[in-house]
């Protein structure tokens, strides 16, 4: 009898597609775990987000920097992350990419075993990391616009600002790319394109604080999460749940919860103790993690639930329609 054949063997899968002319690019394979997906998700307002495109295993993202606009493309494949930058920011926005996927994330002491959901979802989702962006006005803009209003809403206003103001992503970006406008292209946007866009007057003049003190606002060395807090808080317009929704994402801080949310104290409630609760029974829920209370929130964003809905959802507003 004749001897089968050797099985073929399956191709190697094809390195990351490369693209030329990229004024910064890097390679290298993390020491620590993470989901590029799971990580970066914060980040993104929508799938129709014009600042950040998903191209296969590749993300696409816009972001401001000191040195100007970047476009950045994140590939993460095989243990192997591949970082290529366009623009006058391309350098800045590159090297910080390791932050963005949580080099900087430290969860050593955290105990999950204090709930047995929280150890559960823990247990399956090892690569939950909390990155960082350094960069207060890329966070700051669309949490204003996330102010008391339906996330259908803040989403579509953000995108018709981008398309208003935004400048066209530098490099090879997919079509339609935008880079969030600066503080002073902000300040030009007249009353008329506000009204345009569906923005209310409240969050609009609360954009216009701060675009006028913009350049104080982002962090150096020494400006951690409670002292950033403290800074935006003087802005009028923004309370405590805008500036921790930055922190969460300037600092990746692992602590600091968005108290006066719609719907988390319900997620917490109900994941943690079976009922609804308000934003300091949240708080009281949430204390044994004290340290890694948002990451604690992150988990129940993916494995926990909400209280069944009883009655018709909050519909979104049309501004434009005034």
């Amino acid at each position: 009898m004749t001897a089968a054949p050797p099985a073929p063997t399956p191709p190697a899968p094809a390195p990351p597609a490369v693209l030329a002319g990229a004024d910064f690019t890097d390679c290298w394979r993390p020491d620590w775990r993470f989901d590029l997906e799971a990580v970066l998700r914060p980040h993104q307002r929508s799938a129709g987000d014009p600042a950040m495109q998903w191209d296969g295993d590749a993300v696409w993202r816009t972001t401001t920097t000191p040195c100007g606009p970047a476009t950045v493309r994140v590939t993460h494949r095989g243990g192997e992350v591949r970082v290529q930058a366009w623009g006058p920011g391309a350098e800045w926005a590159g090297t910080a990419v390791p932050g963005w996927l949580g080099a900087h994330d430290d969860c050593a002491d955290f105990d999950p075993d204090c709930h047995p959901l929280v150890r559960e979802i823990a247990r399956r989702t090892p690569d939950l990391r909390l990155g960082r962006t350094g960069r207060t006005w890329d966070a700051l803009v669309p949490a204003v616009l996330e102010q008391k209003v339906t996330v259908v809403e803040a989403h579509r206003v953000w995108r018709a600002l981008l398309r208003l103001a935004g400048d066209p992503a530098p490099g090879p970006a997919p079509e339609g790319m935008r880079v969030l406008p600066s503080p002073r292209r902000l300040r030009e946007v007249t009353d008329w394109e506000w009204h345009r866009c569906g923005l209310d007057g409240a969050r609009r003049r609360a954009l216009l604080h701060v675009a006028s003190v913009a350049h104080a606002l982002e962090p150096d060395d020494g400006c951690d999460s409670p002292t950033l807090q403290r800074k935006l808080r003087t802005v009028p317009g923004i309370g405590v749940w805008t500036a921790a929704e930055v922190v969460q994402r300037t600092h990746g801080c692992p602590d600091t919860v968005s108290y006066g949310d719609y719907h988390l104290k319900n997620l917490v409630g109900w994941s943690l103790a079976g009922r609804r609760t308000d934003d300091d029974g949240m708080m009281e829920l949430l204390e044994p993690w004290r340290g890694h209370r948002q990451r604690v929130v992150r988990l129940l964003h993916v494995g926990g639930s909400m209280p069944p809905r009883r009655g018709p959802r909050m519909a979104p507003t049309d501004h434009r329609r005034f």
